[in-house]
């Protein structure tokens, strides 16, 4: 995962996160994560952050390597803005979390576009002169220019 439950509460208050994900109605004070009634609540933390990895994923695929096995700093911070909207969508959607999610998707686009760097290599370039490939031998066409003719 790109990120976890510690970075999201940097940007998003425990109590709001027990909050979003308590579906047991536990109400604890804090999320503890030896304590197995609390798996259920880090579960759900973990499927939006696996969420959030899925699509930037999706999108930084078209230009490096994924998933990341160096974790860039920027993607990091998209995680968690990503996550953060998907928690938040189990619920209600506050406009200021849909605009947030909407930067971090446009982000995705751009870096997708080649327009923002993460700071690490792209894989290689592929090595074809483009066009298509075929794996049949010329001499085994079934249409010929020969053949063709008067059609």
């Amino acid at each position: 995962m790109y990120s976890a439950l510690t970075d999201l509460k940097k940007l998003l208050p425990e109590e709001t996160i027990i909050q979003l994900t308590d579906d047991e109605n536990l109400k604890p004070v804090a999320i503890d994560p030896a304590n197995p009634q609390h798996a259920a609540i880090i579960g759900r933390v973990n499927e939006a952050i696996t969420a959030a990895d899925a699509e930037i994923d999706g999108y930084c695929g078209t230009k490096y390597s994924v998933p990341f096995t160096t974790i860039p700093r920027l993607v990091v911070g998209l995680s968690v803005e990503i996550a953060i909207y998907y928690l938040y969508a189990r619920r209600a959607i506050p406009e200021d979390v849909q605009k947030r999610y909407e930067r971090a998707v446009s982000r995705l686009k751009d870096i997708a576009r080649g327009l923002v760097s993460l700071g690490v290599e792209p894989p290689p370039a592929a090595t074809s002169t483009g066009g298509s490939e075929s794996n049949k031998p010329v001499n085994d066409r079934v249409f010929t220019r020969d053949k063709m003719r008067g059609f």
